[in-house]
C-alpha cells in the first residue's frame, strides 16, 4: 500500500481510535490504578566520531543537541526510557554526566543501565564483502570505535542489574531459522565472517525493573540494523528481519523462560510496516502478535509534515523520507492510558528537530 493511499485512511483511523480510547478510559475510571507508568524510547542521535567525545560535549555544557535532547526528555518526563545512539564507555561516565544534566533541570534518574554494544566491536575480517578490513562496517555492528552509538536505560525505579539478560553475543548462524545472506559463491561475505557474525547490530537486552505499586516490569529492547547500505545479497535487510523476529522467538521460550505479563518491548526497530526498504513480514508479524499491543502513537508534527501522523523519524526527502521505526509495545495485560510521539509544531518542534532525526515515543500504562 502506497503512502498516498495510507494517508487517505489516516484521519478517520486516528479519530476512531481516539474515541475508542476515550471511551475505554472512562469505562475503567472507577477501577483504575491511581498512578500510571510512563515508558518511552528515544533514539537520541548522540553518537560522536570518537571515544570520550560525547562525555566532553556533555561536560562542557555548550552543545545545542545535548541541550535539546535534555529538553525533550524533561518535557515528556518518562519514568523509564530506553535510549539509542548514545555512546558507551566502560565506566558509564557519559551516561552519568548526562543523568546529572537531567537532574539539574528537575528530571532525576537514580538508576541507569548500559552494557557493551556490538557497534564498533572489531572483528579483523571483511564483514561487508568489499575486500577491505578494519572499516566501520567490518565491526560486529557499524561503528568507528567500540561503543559508538550504544544503548542505555534510565529509570526512576530500581533496575535489577544482576537479573539482566544480554543476548547480544548470540551468533547469527545460531538463531533458529536465520536468514543468512548467500550468493552464488556461497555464504556472504565468507564462511569465516558468518562463523563470528553476531545477530545483534547493537544489542538485545531483557531488563527487569522493580516499580513500587506494580512489582516487576520487564523491558525488552534493541536497536536494529537499518535494512539498507548493502547489495543484492540483502545482508542488512535479512539481519534487520532476524533481529526483529528474535523477540517473538524469545516470547515463545526459545531462549529460556520469558515473561508472560507486565513487559514492554521497545526500541528503534529501523523498520516501517509500509514504507521504505526491508523485509516487512517481521515487523508486521510483531505488530499483530496477540501478546503485544500496538497502540499506534501519533503526533501533530508528523501529520502536518507528511499527512501521516504515525511516523517517528524524519529522514531526508524524497528517499527515504519520514517513517515509523521507533516502537513501544506493551504486553497485552496492560491498560494503556495514553500514548504519543513527541513531534510538536512551532518552536518546540524546532527543539525536537535539533535533538534528533528520531522522535521520542511514549506510552502511559496502568493495571
Amino acid at each position: 500500500m502506497g503512502r498516498a493511499r495510507r494517508r487517505s485512511r489516516v484521519r478517520i483511523a486516528v479519530s476512531a481510535r481516539s474515541l475508542l480510547l476515550t471511551a475505554a478510559i472512562s469505562l475503567n475510571a472507577a477501577c483504575a490504578w491511581s498512578e500510571t507508568l510512563r515508558v518511552a524510547t528515544f533514539n537520541t542521535g548522540l553518537e560522536r566520531k570518537g571515544p570520550a567525545l560525547l562525555l566532553r560535549d556533555i561536560v562542557r555544557g555548550e552543545d545545542a543537541q545535548i541541550e535539546a535532547v535534555a529538553s525533550v526528555l524533561t518535557t515528556i518526563a518518562p519514568d523509564i526510557v530506553a535510549l539509542q545512539s548514545f555512546d558507551y564507555d566502560l565506566t558509564g561516565a557519559a551516561l552519568s554526566a548526562f543523568s546529572k544534566v537531567l537532574r539539574d533541570v528537575g528530571l532525576d534518574y537514580p538508576y541507569q543501565f548500559a552494557a557493551l554494544p556490538n557497534t564498533g566491536m572489531r572483528t579483523d575480517l571483511d564483514m561487508d564483502g568489499n575486500r577491505r578490513r578494519a572499516e566501520a562496517r567490518d565491526a560486529q555492528g557499524y561503528g568507528f570505535f567500540s561503543g559508538q552509538g550504544g544503548m542505555a536505560i534510565l529509570s526512576k525505579y530500581p533496575i535489577v542489574t544482576d537479573e539482566v539478560q544480554d543476548f547480544s553475543s548470540m551468533l547469527w548462524r545460531d538463531f533458529p531459522g536465520a536468514l543468512l545472506p548467500q550468493t552464488a559463491a556461497g555464504p556472504f561475505p565468507s564462511e569465516q565472517a558468518q562463523a563470528i557474525q553476531r545477530l545483534s547490530t547493537t544489542g538485545h537486552w531483557v531488563v527487569p525493573v522493580d516499580v513500587p505499586g506494580l512489582g516487576r516490569v520487564t523491558l525488552m529492547t534493541l536497536h536494529a540494523s537499518p535494512p539498507v547500505f548493502d547489495g543484492p545479497e540483502d545482508r542488512n535487510g535479512k539481519r534487520n528481519h532476524d533481529e526483529i523476529v528474535f523477540w517473538q522467538r524469545y516470547l515463545d521460550g526459545s531462549f529460556g523462560p520469558a515473561p508472560d505479563r507486565q513487559f514492554v518491548l521497545l526500541g528503534d526497530f529501523n523498520q516501517d510496516p509500509v514504507d521504505g526498504e526491508g523485509l516487512k513480514n517481521a515487523i508486521r508479524s510483531l505488530i499483530s502478535d496477540p501478546r503485544l499491543q500496538d497502540v499506534e502513537p501519533t503526533s501533530t508534527g508528523s501529520a502536518e509534515a507528511t499527512g501521516d501522523p504515525f511516523d517517528t523519524a524524519d529522514w531526508d526527502d524524497p528517499v527515504p523520507g519520514n517513517m515509523r521505526v521507533d516502537y513501544v509495545f506493551p504486553s497485552s495485560d496492560w491498560r494503556v492510558q495514553e500514548a504519543g510521539v513527541y513531534w510538536p509544531s512551532g518552536p518546540a518542534g524546532v527543539v525536537a528537530q535539533t535533538a534528533s532525526r528520531h522522535r521520542l515515543v511514549w506510552v502511559d500504562l496502568a493495571r
